[in-house]
């Protein structure tokens, strides 16, 4: 995609070289539809907001140190967590030929699957940007890799943690009251120092990666508690915990053969997930310039009561279509059935177009039905809806 670039000369002082500062983003509006009236009290049928995410790069010392500084902003209709502002990136890089540091606040991700990442545990999920998990708070951070034959090879210290966002009473996709105020394990609450480790390295076709991780857990659980006065109120709950993580790609012609496990000790109980499954990508379909890529995936976790556990013993299926045409229309198709529970499935959209150079549209939805009043999906079954989003890059 074109993007517009200004360009800066700075004089760096001490620092004798010159560099160019690149200013590219985005900025555009959504407009969120429900297809249901709301479960509970305050909710709307539809969410309009506007965002900005400005992305500011620069290079100096010939490359061998960089600069990026991306902050977002977003400005919710109705729901006041949602209208929030984050610094997803601040960070200062420096390389060399075969190792480099990181310092700032960053974004890191780990993970092959499709439907969920199990590993990806470094940057703390917004949940009210996006129901899937996708999008990511700023992580403050230093990391030191090093890059050598074995593979390469990473560590993380990380001083502060970011607590997940929520919907506030007015937001949908929540449980019956809305989630507030955090509880810790730890009696460093958010000052408490997390650390990460982790190893990739290539072996014949297999993509592989070994990770560790010590600290707070990103996936709070929520714990319900009851006032003097009869107050009910929902709160998460972030313990200490330690989890080792392996993920798998393997790429073999048209086939891609995805894996990722964990197993996470510390929180109420010991458990082990693993999503596994297989992409097959087929291009011209039947002589036309159309790609497809079907997408099947097993989900299993041994948690049983987990509002965040959602792929217990379910099947993901998906389909991909790559239109190739010059506008870079992708569509992304998805279903996920509980095994344990016929009523129990979500379904999902992504698809996105090029409108010129610098706009592009972009339709999300998102659909849940569930009859047990303990799966996660229960408190979701009247939120489905559509997501239109028009952007601008510059």
């Amino acid at each position: 995609m074109n993007k517009k670039v200004a360009t800066f000369t700075l004089s760096l002082g001490l620092l004798h070289s010159v560099s160019a500062v690149e200013v590219t983003g985005s900025a555009g509006i959504d407009l969120r539809y429900y297809l249901q009236d709301a479960l509970y009290l305050q909710q709307e049928r539809t969410y309009g907001s506007l965002f900005i995410s400005p992305e500011i790069y620069g290079e100096f010392n010939d490359g061998q140190d960089a600069l990026l500084f991306k902050p977002f902003y977003r400005v919710d209709e109705h729901d006041d967590e949602r209208s929030h502002g984050d610094i997803r990136e601040l960070q200062w890089a420096h390389y060399q030929e075969n190792w480099e540091t990181k310092v700032g606040i960053g974004k890191v991700f780990w993970g092959q699957t499709e439907s969920l990442h199990l590993v990806d545990i470094i940057n703390q999920t917004d949940w009210v940007e996006s129901v899937d998990g996708e999008a990511k708070l700023g992580q403050p951070m230093a990391n030191f890799s090093y890059f050598s034959g074995y593979g390469n090879f990473s560590v993380f210290v990380m001083p502060y943690f970011r607590e997940r966002t929520f919907q506030s009473s007015e937001g949908r996709l929540r449980p019956p009251v809305a989630i507030t105020d955090a509880i810790y394990e730890s009696a460093n609450e958010q000052n408490n120092v997390d650390y990460a480790l982790r190893w990739q390295s290539s072996i014949g076709d297999w993509e592989v990666g070994l990770s560790y991780f010590s600290g707070t857990t990103r996936e709070p659980e929520l714990v319900t508690n009851l006032s003097d006065n009869g107050d009910l109120s929902i709160n998460p709950f972030y313990a200490q915990i330690d989890q080792v993580g392996l993920d798998l790609l393997k790429v073999s012609g048209a086939w891609l053969l995805k894996l990722e496990s964990i197993y996470r000790k510390g929180q109420s109980e010991d458990f082990a997930a693993v999503v596994a499954g297989f992409e097959y990508n087929q291009e011209r379909v039947f002589g036309s310039r159309y790609g497809l890529g079907y997408l099947a995936e097993y989900q299993y976790d041994e948690r049983e009561d987990n509002f965040f556990a959602t792929g217990q013993n379910d099947i993901m299926l998906g389909l991909r279509v790559i239109a190739n045409d010059i506008a870079g229309t992708e569509i992304l198709m998805g279903f996920v059935q509980d095994l344990d529970d016929t009523s129990t499935y979500s379904a999902y959209l992504e698809a996105s177009s090029r409108l010129s150079a610098n706009w592009r549209w972009k339709l999300d939805g998102y659909f849940f039905s569930s009859n047990n009043q303990d799966d996660p999906f229960f408190f979701l079954r009247r939120d489905d809806h559509i997501e239109f989003s028009l952007e601008y890059y510059f």
